[in-house]
């Protein structure tokens, strides 16, 4: 698999993410993530979660402290477990395309 290959994508006409497991087991999950504008409501999740902005951008705000983390094509970010945020926005042109891996 091509993580740029977004041929799925060309044909959407939904408000949703397109998510792709790239790998999972119990102890960790690898996500594929491709989001054109979609934004997120306040989450936590109960494992870390690593995030590489491969193309596009974003930004995901935290709800504790209101601090907005912009991201652009190549940067990271460690969301630590229950830290509650949102993704706040993501790019349309060019969309974004996301790795997510959720460890313990």
């Amino acid at each position: 698999m091509n993580i740029f290959d977004l041929k799925k994508f060309e044909n959407f006409e939904n408000d949703e993410e397109i998510i792709t497991i790239l790998e999972k087991n119990k102890n960790i999950k690898i996500e594929r993530i491709i989001s054109e504008g979609q934004t997120t409501d306040w989450q936590s999740c109960d494992k870390n979660e690593f995030v590489i902005l491969v193309q596009g951008n974003a930004e995901i705000t935290y709800f504790e402290n209101s601090e907005i983390v912009k991201l652009s094509s190549g940067d990271t970010l460690l969301i630590k477990k229950n830290k509650k945020h949102k993704v706040s926005y993501t790019s349309k042109n060019p969309h974004c395309v996301w790795i997510c891996i959720f460890y313990n």
